[in-house]
């Protein structure tokens, strides 16, 4: 399912056009980037959990040359799925 699938199956659901459907889903999303950004995390009771973990600076190996190069430390979003989410699978 893509994004134009989903706001298609959020507008059948809740009985709305799709450009709310749209501006609902964007605001979701906004909603979850900001908190993040923040540090913060979203957690959806039955869903899931967004959070942001941090990755450790690590040396790699170039594939192309085998030379070793430096991987910087970084921020990267984590989704945790929720024990609602794990039974309906």
């Amino acid at each position: 399912m893509n994004k134009s699938e989903l706001i298609d199956h959020i507008a059948q659901q809740a009985d709305i056009s799709k450009a709310a459907a749209g501006r609902a889903l964007e605001a979701v999303i906004g909603g979850v980037k900001s908190t993040l950004k923040k540090g913060g995390s979203v957690s959806l009771v039955g869903f899931g959990t967004f959070s942001v973990t941090k990755r450790a600076a690590r040396s790699g190996r170039n594939p192309r040359t085998g030379a070793t190069i430096k991987i910087k430390a970084a921020k990267v979003p984590k989704f945790r799925p929720g024990k609602g989410l794990r039974d309906s699978l």
